[in-house]
């Protein structure tokens, strides 16, 4: 029986080649679509999992409460892990580490600036890397001692063992190489090309040995021996700031490392999603677009009910059961998911790599995974009983007598149920239309909106080597400028964009003992603000003579102090009374989305990390940049030339809105051309139907444009009902993303209007293909016969 339906199966596939054509094609379209969607899904929930006890490793985060807010970070004290291995049940393993930092390693001649990350022996017992050479037992204990991954020993030492090897670390230290770890996979939260014991960033930093529970400077691990010891641990862990420190004002907590990187953001002290909303986005996206799919081979199917009503007939008048009825039609089904599943593939492999460089990742199908496969073979099974489930069952119910006397409404009762799948189609293409043009609304106001400062022409590099003196600094400043590529050079404790030290011990004349606010605080150089382009409310900027007593504030510390004189006021910041000399406005230095947090700048030349420069717009832009690293280049010449322009670095701060932008771009077009394909069809199979109709029209002396009125008004009706079922559902949707954001654009009509016309000129485009052919063939072709 199975040969017999493959047989007239492909005999009716073959017959009717434009249907199976529209039908493998937007299965294909959506499968394809829908795959691609799953595959980045499964790489981003597969973040932090590699290890082989990931499931009881935790991130401990710190809860500092300020006033009715709480801010969580997962930054601890260099206490907390010894502390936690020792007074914590249940605790197999802690360790604390730095975060990945780029760092100058080299062997003779060959340098590069990679990412390095300070740890103990413990934190590899915890994240269990698979060693290629060395002990693993062994490593992390000599301070002059480095472990690399599998690359960065190949660029080092090429093909020779690079056991027992010395390599330099930034020019300064001897350090031994004690084994070779595989290479950190991309999708690991904490990925560092070598690593070094936590003994020498002591060494380099002698702070950190009398540093007690008031700094948070490090990223702390822990791993359970079994999770059921885990609310007991989790317990005792909200109160290790207080029982250390009665000054303490965090509170501390076990974030999973499985969830650390889907779900970062916090939300009064506990975790309430991040990243996971985007994945189920799409999600929702990639079924979404596969159920379009579906729908068309539905339409088609049951469109085309009166031509196969005859054949249902015929069988069913010489004994065919509706079992077996039923079985051809979903061969039928199957075959075609099949056709599309196998040119899904073709297009998978062709759009995989536009993918991966608008991810920034490398997304590859793994075809020894058996996994895989059942994935795929559950897919297309699933996609071909959605899609033939309706034909099949709609199909095989006909009447043999009424079909076989030439009833001409068989296929009126379907026409309701085709109309309620145009509409489903065009609602979800609708508010895929309107949702990005919020995404992008929304973009677009946050990269517009004033950050305080002109980053246009902005450079930054590390204050790294040579510059690390301030004579050094000092002469690198004076040949900039006298080169003419620059205009102004400035020194900052951190990069611009990246988030620095904070604390909540800052002291006001008539501060309230109960305000707990937390301060950012940067160090800075002279010429702060006019190298930054930013602006100054009053006051000046420090002077080239120490200025080491006094300090600027932003406008927001100033509303939070409620100080009517600001100048020449004296604030209590780290143990000493400092005063205001100047008042500038509120710079964005952290996430564009949040309002400024109240900001100290002071002046203190050995804090300095970061060099910015100001370039010189009127010389030729690429020529300054040459001039620029020519002059770093002979002052420091051990080091590599690492600058990069501020812009640059802020326009990455929206990756992840572009992303889901240009996503939500790329695959609601594809669902608004499967929807396209599925008017098609219909287009086609209508036309055919009332072709007689048309001509006679035409002999009664219809014009082309009545004609192509009389053809589109009804899915011109649909699309109308879809967008109106549409509207809302955006609505909801884009209000409930935007509600995320602190600044956000406000809902207009503009997205609903576009949305609209959008959905009627491709309705109406598509359906006019096949209504133009029609109206304009000859009438005597079609009654010819009459």
């Amino acid at each position: 029986m199975f040969k017999l339906n493959l047989k007239i199966a492909l005999r009716n596939l073959w017959k009717n080649k434009v249907y199976t054509l529209i039908n493998v094609g937007g299965l294909a379209i959506g499968l394809a679509s829908c795959m691609v969607l799953l595959i980045y899904i499964a790489y981003e929930w597969s973040y932090d999992k590699q290890f082989k006890n990931y499931d009881k490793t935790y991130v401990v985060y710190n809860n500092s409460k300020a006033n009715t807010q709480v801010f969580s970070w997962a930054w601890t004290p260099g206490l907390m892990a010894n502390e936690v291995k020792e007074k914590i049940p249940g605790v197999a393993y802690a360790s604390h580490s730095t975060y990945p930092n780029d760092q100058l390693i080299s062997n003779g001649e060959k340098k590069f600036k990679k990412s390095a990350v300070y740890s103990e022996p413990s934190f590899l017992k915890i994240l269990d890397y698979k060693f290629i050479k060395g002990n693993p037992d062994k490593v992390l204990r000599e301070v002059n001692s480095v472990v690399l991954t599998e690359t960065m020993a190949k660029n080092l030492f090429g093909d020779e063992d690079p056991i027992n090897r010395s390599v330099k670390f930034n020019n300064k230290y001897i350090l031994k190489v004690e084994a070779v770890i595989e290479d950190i996979p991309a999708n690991n939260s904490i990925r560092f090309d070598f690593l070094m014991p936590w003994a020498l960033y002591a060494d380099q930093n002698p702070w950190v040995k009398n540093a007690g529970w008031g700094g948070n400077f490090c990223l702390t691990l822990v791993q359970l021996q079994d999770n059921s010891f885990f609310e007991k641990a989790n317990g005792l862990m909200k109160g290790i700031y207080s029982r250390n420190s009665k000054d303490a004002m965090g509170e501390a907590l076990l974030h999973p490392l499985a969830k650390w990187h889907l779900y970062s953001d916090f939300d009064n002290g506990k975790s309430v999603g991040g990243k996971i909303d985007q994945i189920k986005i799409f999600f929702i996206l990639a079924f979404c677009i596969l159920l379009i799919a579906c729908v068309n081979f539905m339409n088609l199917s049951t469109a085309r009910s009166e031509k196969r009503g005859k054949e249902v007939g015929v069988r069913k008048a010489i004994g065919s059961s509706r079992k077996s009825l039923i079985g051809q039609f979903m061969t039928e089904s199957m075959l075609l998911a099949i056709m599309g599943m196998v040119i899904s593939f073709v297009l998978i492999e062709v759009s995989l790599p536009y993918f991966n460089g608008l991810l920034n990742i490398q997304l590859a199908i793994n075809y020894h995974d058996w996994k895989f496969w059942v994935a795929l073979l559950s897919l297309t099974l699933t996609t071909g009983f959605i899609a033939g489930s309706y034909p099949a069952f709609y199909l095989s119910s006909f009447e043999p007598v009424k079909v076989l006397k030439g009833a001409s409404n068989i296929g009126s009762s379907s026409l309701s149920v085709r109309k309620i799948l145009v509409v489903f189609q065009f609602s979800f293409a609708t508010c895929l239309i309107i949702c990005t043009a919020v995404i992008y609304q929304q973009l677009n106001y946050i990269k517009n909106k004033p950050i305080g400062y002109n980053n246009g022409g902005l450079i930054e590099m590390p204050a790294q080597g040579n510059f690390v003196n301030s004579e050094k600094l000092d002469l690198l400043k004076d040949q900039l400028v006298k080169s003419g590529a620059t205009t102004s050079i400035t020194y900052f404790s951190t990069p611009l964009g990246d988030e620095g030290n904070n604390t909540f011990s800052v002291g006001w004349p008539g501060k309230n003992v109960n305000d707990k606010v937390l301060f950012n605080y940067r160090s800075a150089g002279y010429d702060f603000t006019k190298t930054l382009g930013a602006q100054m409310v009053s006051g000046r900027e420090f002077l080239r003579k120490a200025d080491s007593l006094n300090v600027i504030v932003n406008e927001a510390a100033i509303k939070v102090m409620g100080l009517k004189q600001p100048i020449g006021a004296k604030i209590d910041f780290e143990g000493a009374k400092v005063t205001i000399i100047g008042v500038m406005k509120n710079v964005v230095t952290e996430s564009p989305y949040q309002t400024s947090k109240p900001m100290i700048i002071y002046n203190r030349a050995e804090e300095f990390s970061n060099i910015i420069i100001r370039l010189n717009p009127s010389q030729n832009l690429s020529a300054s940049v040459d001039r620029i690293d020519e002059i770093v280049k002979a002052l420091n010449p051990d080091f590599p030339i690492d600058r990069r322009f501020v812009a640059d670095t802020y326009e990455y701060k929206f990756q992840n809105e572009k992303l889901l932008g240009t996503l939500s771009n790329w695959f609601g077009g594809f669902a608004i051309f499967i929807s396209c394909l599925g008017l098609l069809g219909l287009a086609l199979f209508i036309a055919e139907q009332r072709k007689k109709e048309i001509s006679i029209r035409k002999v009664l002396g219809a014009s082309t444009a009545n004609i192509l009125t009389l053809l589109n008004k009804d899915f011109v009706k649909l699309v109308s009902i879809a967008n109106l079922i549409a509207f809302p559902l955006a609505y909801i949707v884009i209000n409930k993303w935007l509600s995320a954001y602190e600044f956000r654009v406000s809902i207009s009509a503009l997205p609903f209007a576009i949305a609209a016309v959008l959905s009627l000129i491709i309705a109406i485009l598509t359906v006019s293909v096949q209504s133009v052919k029609v109206a304009k063939s000859n009438p005597i072709d079609a009654l010819k016969y009459e």
